[in-house]
């Protein structure tokens, strides 16, 4: 495997909120994962941090060769452990208040492939050259897309577009997205809303089936967002499965 990620504060913030990691443990196994932080006083920068922090320490002391029912289950309750974290530094830190972050993650072992997500942020899978949207956003223009009252054309202008219906630190309780994927994929990519608010999926797919390395595409993704106005913080996490690992 091949991976790199990046974070990019944009052309409009004046810091960054989002937290990123790639990792392997001592198994092979690889978790990736981005967390876009909201919240004044950079509240958000600390709860993105909260979730990235538990998820890498979590993933080394406890995750080796489980199977995928056992793997479901720890996605379950590392989101659930990261909300009940940032309620308790909500509490302890009152300039914290309303703080929150989405997350996106994605778990590869030999055996299984699978994505969890809370909020906009989102996973990607490259499958026979075409890029494909694994992860379901949980925006409120989404869910009047999903009922049938907006078009993806008007809900991509619409002046609530970012308004989230879920996020970690938003409730006590949280109910995270998990997809089980085709494990018949060559690669992996995770992103903030500040890329996929700048390029729709055909731009996305574009860049990655271009040439250059794994960090050269991950560059000209976050280079191409500034450029249309990078108006949020831009994060990417991106991995490619070489020739002979199993498919």
């Amino acid at each position: 495997m091949k991976s790199f990620y990046l974070t990019d504060p944009g052309k409009v913030r004046d810091h960054n909120e989002d937290s990123v990691i790639i990792l392997n443990n001592e198994a092979g196994e690889c978790l990736m994962a981005i967390a876009d932080g909201m919240g004044g006083h950079s509240a958000g920068e600390v709860a993105s941090s909260i979730a990235i922090n538990y998820l890498g320490k979590h993933f080394k002391d406890t995750f080796k060769n489980m199977s995928k029912v056992d793997a479901v289950n720890w996605i379950r309750d590392a989101v659930n452990e990261i909300n009940t974290l940032i309620f308790k530094h909500e509490k302890s830190h009152p300039e914290s208040k309303g703080m929150g972050t989405t997350l996106v993650m994605a778990v590869l072992t030999d055996e299984y492939l699978l994505f969890g997500n809370v909020g906009d942020s989102s996973g990607f899978v490259m499958k026979d050259g075409n890029l494909h949207k694994v992860t379901y956003d949980h925006t409120l223009v989404n869910l009047l897309v999903s009922a049938g009252e907006l078009t993806k054309e008007e809900a991509s202008v619409h002046p609530k577009k970012n308004v989230l219906m879920k996020a970690l630190g938003a409730a006590t309780e949280v109910d995270v997205d998990i997809f089980d994927c085709d494990m018949d994929i060559s690669e992996i990519l995770l992103s903030s809303d500040g890329l996929t608010g700048m390029l729709d999926r055909e731009g996305i797919e574009k860049v990655l089936l271009g040439e250059g390395s794994v960090e050269d595409k991950v560059v000209r993704l976050i280079r191409k967002a500034n450029n249309r106005g990078g108006t949020d913080n831009i994060s990417v996490a991106y991995l490619i499965r070489e020739e002979g690992e199993d498919k």
